[in-house]
């Protein structure tokens, strides 16, 4: 019977801690520090994949690893029993879902990882916050997930049936399992839709962070489709702050929700989605632009089509965000990029 109160546990103790899973990632570790300068006390999961250079995550760890409130577990999430004994021993109250298998074009060249690490590990981490009666799950979804539509500013409420990477449906597919789990057992569950994350500690597979090496460098850079490519690049501590907002602010279920004109955004369900994105598109070209004037070198650029996977344009409606928690992403590129360009330089000495 859905929500039926037998299914699930009573809420655990205020003062217990937030599980951070993904912690040595890039919004894992952006996130756990928040919560750690605000006095919570944080309990963070990586298996440190190496997916990108193992030694950044360490870093970012060993960073982490100088506030007295956090501790750090490293294991695979896809090991059901690994997770459910740590959900049991640290018993956290709330729970950010960050730990994945990124990238949309790897998920073309290696796909078995994305279900592993994507629908396995997050069926492991849905069980555990089940048993352990979660207050709050908050979990990353992406961008990637609306996939085909051609309609901009991507909103929560735009239909979401045709992704065009695995990656991207298996991010679709944690929004429909964590619904299925608030409906069947009242576990409150919030998805966000992250909209091409960058800042300093950032990805070394990411744009930003790819075409800032190689300029520094003096190495070529590819340039997609002639640079007229549009992303919605969002600034890494406006991405902590919304997921700080969304998690103390735990999903309800809609009171107007009506079968007949199901609302995808909301639920009858304590599960919801919210974009997170800066609501401003920019185009390749010009976030180039900006890293050249920053690093005061002109990149040597080569051009290549828009890889199998990609969309051509990213753009995020947040009127739901700003509306429920009065937050807005505004972080102009300038000021991010600039950023990123000297923790860029001070971590590689450069």
């Amino acid at each position: 019977m859905p929500n039926d109160p037998s299914l699930s546990t009573p809420a655990v103790s205020a003062a217990s801690p937030v599980l951070v899973t993904g912690v040595a990632g890039f919004v894992g570790f952006h996130v756990a520090r928040r919560l750690l300068e605000r006095g919570e006390t944080v309990v963070g999961v990586d298996r440190l994949s190496p997916y990108y250079d193992p030694a950044l995550k360490e870093a970012r760890l060993a960073a982490l690893g100088g506030y007295a409130g956090f501790r750090a577990l490293r294991f695979d999430l896809a090991d059901a029993a690994a997770t459910a004994a740590t959900f049991a021993e640290v018993a956290p109250r709330k729970v950010v879902h960050l730990a994945a298998q990124p990238g949309v074009r790897q998920s073309l060249v290696d796909p078995h990882p994305y279900v592993g690490d994507n629908v396995v590990a997050f069926l492991n981490v849905l069980e555990g916050c089940r048993h352990a009666g979660i207050a709050h799950l908050v979990y990353a979804s992406s961008s990637s997930v609306y996939g085909a539509n051609r309609k901009v500013p991507f909103c929560e409420r735009d239909n979401v049936d045709h992704p065009v990477s695995l990656y991207a449906a298996t991010k679709k597919s944690n929004e429909l399992m964590a619904h299925s789990y608030a409906h069947l057992y009242g576990l409150p569950a919030t998805g966000l839709r992250f909209f091409t994350v960058y800042g300093p500690w950032g990805r070394p597979d990411m744009a930003v962070y790819i075409f800032t090496d190689a300029i520094a460098r003096g190495l070529p850079i590819s340039v997609a489709n002639g640079g007229q490519v549009w992303r919605d690049f969002t600034y890494v501590d406006d991405v902590a702050e919304g997921v700080l907002r969304v998690l103390d602010r735990p999903a309800a279920p809609n009171p107007l929700w009506d079968g007949l004109a199901p609302d995808p955004a909301t639920s009858s369900a304590p599960h919801r989605v919210y974009n997170i994105g800066n609501n401003r598109p920019e185009e390749l070209n010009r976030l180039i632009a900006i890293i050249e004037d920053a690093l005061g070198s002109k990149a040597v650029r080569t051009d290549m089509p828009l890889p199998p996977g990609d969309m051509l344009e990213t753009a995020a409606d947040i009127a739901d965000l700003v509306r429920d928690t009065g937050f807005a992403p505004a972080t102009a590129l300038e000021d991010g990029v600039r950023r990123f360009v000297d923790w860029y330089r001070a971590y590689h000495g450069a």
